[in-house]
C-alpha cells in the first residue's frame, strides 16, 4: 500500500478502508490514542492502539515529535472531535524524539509566544500556527499566479543583481567580489569598481518595476514575482531586509485601469483563500479572537479575521483624491479633538493612522487614494495636467486596507520623453544611468501603468499575523541572517 496524506484521509476516505499514514506525533495519551499530523492539513488524525498487541519497547518510542508510519483500518470514532479514526495494526518508528529534548523546544505541547517561536525558527513549522500560516502563504502565491495567468499576463523574471536604483532611495545591498581588505582604488581614493566582477558597482534589487516596463512595452502585460532587498536599519514589525514583491505592468492602461486591476486582484486573492483554506483560516481566526479577548476593550480589533476578508471581497473600493482625503481628515472630529499623533496638511504623506481612519471610520470599506503631490512620489510617476498652482500632482494610487493601511502602491507611468527627462534632472538622476529606460519612450511610447504589492504584507492581512517576521519562512532583519 502507498502512504495517503492525512488531508486526503479526512476528506475522502471511508470507514473500512485499510490505509497507511505517516507523520509526526502531536500527542500520545494513555498508551492508546496517538494524534499525528503530516503537514497536509491543520487537522490531526487520531489513531487507536491496542497496547497489549505491541511490544512495550515500541510504544515507548512513540513520543511527541517522533515520526511514525501507521497501518490500520478506518473505523467510526467513539470520541468527540472527529468522525473517523485509525485502528492501528502495524507501527513503524521512523525517527525518534527524546522527550527531555522536546521539552526545550517549540514542539512541547503547550502554547508558546511568537517571540519564542522565532528563536526556534527551524522548528516553528511544526506548530499549528505556522503550519497554517505557511499553507496560506502558498495559497496566496498560487492565487496570484493563477489570477495573472488566467488574464493572459506573462510572468517575467527581472534581475536580482542590478545597476539601477528604481526607487532612488539609495539604501541597497552592494554585490561585489573585490577584496574588502585591499580593494583597487582610483586616484582620488575611492574604490575602482571597474575592476569588480561586473565592471561597475551593482546591488541587490529594490524593485523589478523598471525592467517590467520594458517587458510590458513589447508583450503587452507582464508581472514580476520575486525577492527584493532594502538595507534599512529598521527593526519594526513591518520591515524586512529581504521580502517578495508582485509588480504587474500593462501597456495602454491608465490610472483608472490600474485601480480596476488592483481591486480585482485583491478580491480574487481573499476569495481564493476563503474558498480553499477554510480550516486554517478558522484556526487563525480563533487564535486571534483569543488574543484580542485579553486586551483592553478599546484596543481590540473591530473586525475578526474572516470579517476583514469579507470586508474586502464584498465592498466596492472607495476612490478619492489625495486632496479630498486631506479635506476629510482635517474636517474630522478625530482631527479636531487632536486624536491623530501626526499632523495633517497638504503636501505631506499620509501616515498609517490617517489611512486607517479613512478605511475604518470614514468610509467603512477599502479606499484607493489617487493624485498625490509629486514632491514625495517617485520620478517615474506620470505628471498630472491642469494642476493648481503650487500643487503639482502625479497619477499615483495607494490602496488602503483595514488594520494595515497601505496594501498596494502604484501609478500610471510617465510616457512622455521630455517630461521624463526633466524629472530625472529634478531627482538628480543622471540620464546615462537610465538610458535604456529612456529609449522605451523614443520608440513607440504608449501610456502604461502598474503597481507593487508587498507579498508578506498581503500574507499578514489574510492570516491576521501582526509581525511580518511571522509570515516569511526565514526572516532577514538587521543583525539576523540565520540559515
Amino acid at each position: 500500500m502507498k502512504r495517503i496524506k492525512i488531508a486526503e484521509v479526512l476528506n475522502s476516505s471511508q470507514v473500512g478502508d485499510k490505509i497507511i499514514v505517516k507523520g509526526w506525533v502531536r500527542a500520545f495519551r494513555s498508551n492508546r490514542f496517538i494524534q499525528i499530523n503530516d503537514g497536509s492539513t491543520i487537522n490531526n488524525i487520531q489513531a487507536v492502539v491496542d497496547f497489549e498487541s505491541f511490544d512495550e519497547a515500541v510504544l515507548k518510542k512513540i513520543t511527541t515529535g517522533a515520526s511514525v508510519g501507521l497501518t490500520g483500518t478506518l473505523v467510526e470514532s467513539q470520541g468527540a472531535g472527529q468522525s473517523i479514526e485509525l485502528q492501528v495494526s502495524e507501527i513503524e518508528i521512523i525517527g525518534e524524539a527524546n522527550p527531555d529534548d522536546v521539552q526545550k523546544t517549540v514542539m512541547q505541547p503547550k502554547k508558546h509566544s511568537l517571540e519564542f517561536l522565532r528563536e526556534q525558527a527551524h522548528l516553528r513549522f511544526r506548530t499549528n500556527v505556522f503550519g497554517a500560516v505557511f499553507r496560506i502563504r502558498h495559497g496566496v502565491s498560487f492565487a496570484i499566479h493563477k489570477f495573472f495567468n488566467d488574464k493572459g499576463f506573462y510572468y517575467l523574471h527581472t534581475p536580482i543583481i542590478t545597476g539601477s536604483d528604481a526607487e532612488g532611495a539609495g539604501e541597497m545591498f552592494r554585490v561585489s567580489t573585490l577584496d574588502p581588505k585591499n580593494p583597487p582604488l582610483n586616484e582620488d581614493g575611492t574604490v575602482d569598481f571597474s575592476e569588480d566582477f561586473f565592471g561597475k558597482q551593482v546591488n541587490l534589487t529594490v524593485s523589478g518595476q523598471l525592467e517590467a516596463e520594458l517587458g510590458a512595452l513589447a508583450l503587452g502585460q507582464v508581472y514580476t514575482f520575486g525577492p527584493t532587498f532594502r538595507a534599512e536599519n529598521s527593526n519594526t514589525s513591518r520591515h524586512l531586509a529581504e521580502f517578495w514583491m508582485i509588480e504587474p505592468e500593462v501597456a495602454f492602461n491608465d490610472i483608472v485601469d490600474n485601480m480596476d486591476l488592483a481591486e480585482e486582484m485583491l478580491k480574487y486573492i481573499c476569495n481564493y483563500i476563503m474558498d480553499h483554506f477554510a480550516d486554517d483560516l478558522k484556526f487563525l481566526s480563533e487564535r486571534e479572537a483569543a488574543e484580542q479577548s485579553s486586551k483592553p476593550v478599546n484596543e481590540r480589533a473591530e473586525m475578526t479575521l474572516i470579517e476583514r476578508l469579507t470586508f474586502v471581497t464584498q465592498n466596492d473600493f472607495k476612490r478619492i483624491t489625495y486632496t479630498e482625503a486631506i479635506e476629510i481628515l482635517v474636517n474630522s472630529n478625530h482631527y479636531k479633538k487632536k486624536k491623530f499623533k501626526y499632523d495633517v496638511n497638504w503636501g505631506t504623506d499620509l501616515q498609517s493612522e490617517h489611512e486607517r481612519y479613512l478605511v475604518e471610520k470614514e468610509f467603512k470599506r477599502p479606499v484607493i487614494i489617487t493624485d498625490y503631490p509629486a514632491s514625495f512620489k517617485a520620478f517615474y510617476m506620470r505628471q498630472n495636467d491642469n494642476c493648481e498652482a503650487g500643487k503639482q500632482t502625479v497619477a499615483a494610487m495607494d490602496i488602503l486596507f483595514p488594520g494595515i493601511g497601505e496594501m498596494i502602491g502604484g501609478s500610471q507611468r510617465e510616457e512622455r520623453l521630455d517630461v521624463l527627462k526633466q524629472k530625472l534632472v529634478d531627482f538628480n538622476i543622471h540620464e546615462e544611468e537610465l538610458s535604456w529606460y529612456l529609449e522605451t519612450r523614443k520608440f513607440g511610447t504608449v501610456p502604461h501603468a502598474g503597481f507593487g504589492l508587498g507579498f508578506e504584507r498581503m500574507v499578514m492581512f489574510v492570516t491576521g499575523m501582526s509581525n511580518i517576521r511571522d509570515v516569511i519562512p526565514f526572516p532577514r532583519t538587521p543583525k539576523n541572517a540565520e540559515f
